[in-house]
């Protein structure tokens, strides 16, 4: 693997054991060899991706958001937000003036269980009865709002104000609104209920938002990235350079491509990476061979790999005397928190603390902690290595003289070593470009209102 300034190394009051410990994880090291395989393979995908009617299906979507420009500084008015992704979701209003964000206003509403797996129109119906009980609090109904859509489901877009849902994930089910446009639908619920004058103006993934925010801080922000429960990044491509997307589009250089990257290797292009340690995760997953490259590196399965590694190493006698609690037999119990934490200033500590207190280790050795820290480090260095390679082949590919990446999510804000150790990679995968990463938190909100600006300004301009 290519170094980082603190590489993780292990030290053990036994030199046997040491090399048992370290033959055992070494699978979870990228060879400079596995990192050129890896991002040829991505950029193999994208091509796929981004071209019509290719003989084969690529695992990335490379979904044209049709969102062509980004914040511009001269953006002005009010506009509406809705952010769904899960249970509970949000109304918001932001204003602008001069392009910079003036009054920012939130409600959250929690879909009841009837509504996620019932009728389509019944959802969309309570979606806008939440909007006009939004407006009713703040005194808006006399207003007109533009509202941005952040739609956290699979869909194909066919304009940035139409996405046809593709399926439902996560706890929604209302299988009669699957191949319907989920912006026609809410626009519609939104005329059912009356008395509103807002009109559904563009429709956004969380990664498109973030990017679109991070244009509020740094103009050179040409990539988004979302890198927390799970992982996906978008960036801006050159038109000429999208084989799919057929009609004219005049005067029209970059565009938004969402690549779907938590899905990269679905197809099996990405199976020579995976140890033993990455197939028990899948196998236990609730989507199994689905989401290959998230289950490598983010927050809802990072701490998982590293108990599946642990599980070896107990069994082999290498970790905790070979004995294995019932606590942590138990799936998913080691979480990417836990990894957080070790990864820490205080990591001897918070081994300690936490093998004691949850998973009644009452007796853990120097040994033990020095293990446990060397794995934490190992699987947390691997999963920014493989946000790098992709990230790395963004950058060069789109040959600006500066690229911000804007990154949202729990995984990049908390986690120690992944922003870092991301610089370092990605500093020696793309040499000699200019980058830098921005915290954006809130892009699925803040951003699909922001994406609304947007869309009002390039349509006043084609008046």
């Amino acid at each position: 693997m290519l170094k980082v300034e603190k590489s993780p190394s292990l030290t053990l009051s036994n030199l046997d054991k040491q090399n048992a410990v370290e033959e055992l994880v070494k699978p979870l090291i990228l060879s400079d060899e596995t990192i050129k395989r890896i991002r040829d393979a991505f950029e193999s995908e994208m091509a796929i991706g981004l071209s019509l009617d290719p003989a084969k299906k690529s695992s990335l979507q490379m979904e044209n958001t049709f969102v062509t420009e980004l914040l511009d500084g001269t953006e002005n008015g009010e506009f509406l937000a809705l952010d769904l992704g899960g249970t509970n979701f949000r109304v918001l209003f932001i204003e602008l003036k001069s392009g910079k964000l003036e009054k920012e206003l939130v409600k959250y509403y929690a879909v009841p269980e009837n509504v996620r797996i019932g009728e389509g129109a019944a959802l969309f119906d309570f979606l806008a009865d939440c909007i006009h009980n939004f407006m009713t609090i703040h005194n808006m109904m006399q207003k007109s709002l533009p509202l941005g859509f952040c739609f956290s489901f699979p869909v194909t877009q066919n304009a940035l104000d139409s996405g046809t849902l593709v399926t439902w994930t996560k706890s929604f089910n209302c299988p009669d609104a699957v191949g319907k446009d989920a912006v026609q639908m809410l626009n519609d619920a939104i005329r059912r209920k009356g008395d509103m004058e807002v009109d559904v103006v563009a429709i956004v993934n969380d990664t498109t938002g973030t990017l679109v925010k991070g244009t509020l801080v740094d103009r050179n922000c040409a990539i988004g990235m979302v890198l927390a429960t799970g992982s996906n990044a978008c960036y801006l491509e050159r038109v000429d350079r999208i084989g799919k997307w057929i009609g004219d589009r005049p005067g029209v250089e970059e565009v938004v491509v969402d690549t779907e990257w938590g899905a990269f290797g679905d197809n099996g292009v990405l199976d020579f990476v995976k140890t033993e340690y990455d197939r028990a995760v899948n196998e236990h997953s609730l989507l199994v061979n689905s989401f290959t490259f998230e289950k490598l590196l983010s927050g809802k399965f990072l701490g998982e790999v590293v108990r599946q590694v642990m599980l070896k190493l107990i069994k082999e006698r290498l970790l905790f005397n070979g004995r294995l609690t019932e606590e942590l037999e138990q799936l998913n119990s080691f979480t990417t928190t836990d990894v957080s934490h070790i990864e820490g200033e205080n990591g001897d500590s918070e081994v300690c603390t936490i093998f004691r207190e949850r998973f009644g280790y009452d007796e853990i050795s120097n040994d033990d902690i020095s293990i446990i820290k060397y794995v934490c480090a190992i699987a947390s260095l691997r999963g920014a290595c493989l946000v790098s390679i992709c990230l790395s082949s963004l950058i060069e590919r789109m040959d600006k003289p500066k690229v911000t990446i804007a990154v949202d999510g729990s995984l990049y804000k908390y986690h120690p070593r992944y922003g870092p150790s991301m610089v370092e990679f990605i500093t020696k995968m793309a040499p000699g470009k200019k980058f830098e990463f921005i915290l954006v938190e809130d892009g699925s909100g803040k951003g699909a209102g922001l994406v609304a600006a947007v869309a009002m300004r390039v349509r006043q301009i084609n008046l």
